[in-house]
């Protein structure tokens, strides 16, 4: 006697059900929304305060972890205002981190120069802190391609040519050291009133942010009542910017054709932990 054959026929498939469909795409929600509100979160510089170690295009990755998480942390605004941090941790000196502006709400990018304790003074451009002016050297001036992103228009002193005729702005630039040994390059093209500040006390549970483009930075140096950001509190860190992932130079349009031609390719994977 043979052996009944094995049975091969598939299970019946299952009938579509929205309930089911509902389910899945909100685990999937659930699941970006737990890594963007406490692991990394992408970010767009939007404009040229952090030039020219960051320009208009580029786009970077935030860590959210690093000095823990305040109220600000989830990327849906569902918590009140609760002071301090859980599992917190000061930033370093000259970490570059993205914060809640207290002006506007939104995230602004910027350098941590001043932790509580610290007393912050500006002399004619001369960054000192706790008494001591931090170490300022000239460098070669920065050149930076003219694009939609990147122009100079209102200060043409600093536009030219590079040898293959290229238009270029090319910007005075000074590398600032910090006590920590944390280096940097900064902008600083003229003086003007933000080259003058303080001195001021960081207060506890606050820190005293700046700009690298001197010049061109609504930072701790200019009170939120006028569109800066001022001493920015503890619990305000969104947080702590780590590397490049590309940058466009703002000449792409819809056409998918143009983005190639807008990517700067030296600018991928740039680390801003430097």
């Amino acid at each position: 006697m043979n052996a009944s054959a094995p049975d091969v026929t598939k299970p019946p498939k299952e009938p579509f059900s929205w309930r089911r469909e509902i389910q899945q795409w909100a685990v999937l929600i659930l699941i970006v929304l737990g890594i963007h509100s406490f692991i990394a979160k992408p970010f767009y510089i939007p404009s040229e305060s952090m030039m020219a170690n960051l320009l208009v295009g580029d786009r970077l990755i935030v860590s959210k972890f690093p000095y823990g998480f305040s109220y600000l942390s989830p990327s849906v605004p569902v918590l009140p205002h609760i002071p301090g941090r859980l599992f917190g941790s000061y930033p370093d000196r000259g970490d570059i981190i993205v914060i809640k502006s207290t002006a506007d709400g939104a995230d602004w990018i910027k350098r941590v120069i001043g932790l509580p304790g610290d007393v912050v003074e500006i002399r004619d451009g001369q960054l000192i802190l706790n008494g001591k002016p931090v170490p300022r050297v000239q460098q070669p001036d920065t050149e930076l391609r003219v694009s939609p992103n990147t122009d100079c228009p209102y200060m043409p002193q600093f536009r030219g040519l590079n040898a293959a005729g290229v238009p270029v702005c090319r910007f005075p630039t000074f590398r600032e050291t910090l006590p920590n040994g944390r280096s940097y390059n900064t902008l600083d093209m003229a003086l003007t009133e933000r080259d003058n500040f303080g001195p001021v006390t960081v207060p506890d549970g606050a820190l005293f942010l700046m700009g690298d483009n001197r010049d061109n930075s609504m930072d701790s140096r200019v009170p939120p009542e006028i569109g800066g950001l001022g001493l920015v509190p503890y619990e305000n860190i969104v947080g702590r910017a780590e590397f490049t992932t590309f940058s466009l130079d703002g000449s792409q349009t819809l056409n998918p054709l143009t983005w190639w031609g807008a990517l700067r390719g030296d600018r991928a994977f740039l680390s801003l932990r430097d």
